[in-house]
């Protein structure tokens, strides 16, 4: 019996001891990503759930207690984290995850941004000086961030780099293959003129064609005032709408106005994994996005 567990220890000692890499994602969009790229060698934490505005986040000391332990940071960047991040950051005391350091990524750092602002000015809102960072409601921009975040995983594990450039193949794959589903689905949706609540939607309304009529806020971030919905009504008599939109986190208040006063028919999209029943993963998030917006046209 000695002889059996001291070799049993001996084959235990002996046994390369695989550690996952920690990753903290500050959006679901980024943690379910994660998780599809990095399977069963990375475990992964989302700061933020699809119900919370990431914009508005508070460090608190859960946060930093998980930032801590992190290998790997993968969030949106281009500003939106701005009031939180860069605190979570130095509290955590962790240089893995610091500006410039291996396991610092940044997804918009990837793809080319909409809405470029020619000059800024604090005066009309929350203006994003690289441009709209919401890249996560456009699978042609998730595709981009996916690849590159694959080859960070190989990087910071490259003892594992052939089981992540499987996941990648694996996922490009079955993504490329959804993708032009929900395109073919999406052919009736092209043209169809949409009120945005927030101007969130830049990229989805660019891969499938939709046409965005008007903006609910006057001002980027900033909750429209009676005037400014008064403003929109006007331009709707004009321009007409079918639909209004809103994200899964935003008051609905601005929106049921708005249809209270008009035949325009409201679409709550999940924006993010997590945004509502149907969208637990990537995958479900799009074809629940491109079946609301289906309904809605009918």
């Amino acid at each position: 019996m000695k002889k059996f567990i001291c070799s049993l220890l001996l084959l235990v000692a002996a046994s390369p001891v695989m550690a996952n890499i920690t990753i903290f994602a500050c959006e679901p969009e980024w943690a379910a990503l994660s998780q599809e790229l990095g399977g069963n060698k990375v475990t992964v934490f989302s700061a933020t759930t699809a119900l919370q505005d990431p914009h508005y986040i508070q460090a608190r000391p859960s946060l930093i207690a998980k930032a801590r332990q992190a290998n790997l940071l993968v969030c949106t960047g281009s500003d939106l984290e701005a009031g939180w991040l860069p605190l979570l950051q130095r509290k955590s005391g962790n240089p893995a995850i610091q500006t410039g350091a291996s396991g610092y990524f940044m997804a918009t750092d990837y793809v080319d941004l909409l809405d470029v602002p020619s000059s800024l000015d604090r005066s009309q809102g929350d203006i994003h000086a690289a441009g709209n960072p919401h890249i996560q409601t456009s699978p042609l921009k998730i595709l981009q961030v996916a690849q590159a975040l694959s080859q960070r995983l190989q990087q910071i594990d490259s003892a594992n780099a052939t089981v992540y450039q499987q996941h990648w193949q694996d996922f490009e794959q079955r993504w490329q293959t959804a993708i032009k589903k929900w395109q073919q689905q999406a052919l009736p949706l092209k043209g169809i003129p949409i009120v945005v609540q927030h101007n969130s939607w830049p990229y989805l309304f660019e891969w499938l064609g939709l046409h965005k009529v008007a903006v609910l806020e006057s001002k980027l971030g900033v909750p429209p005032t009676v005037k400014d919905l008064h403003n929109v009504l006007q331009k709707l008599k004009v321009t007409p709408a079918k639909i209004v939109l809103n994200a899964a986190y935003q008051s609905p208040r601005a929106t049921d106005w708005l249809t209270n006063k008009t035949a325009i028919t409201k679409v709550t999209l999940p924006f993010t994994v997590g945004g509502n029943d149907q969208s637990n993963d990537l995958f479900s998030l799009f074809d629940n996005t491109i079946q609301l917006l289906l309904d809605a046209k009918q």
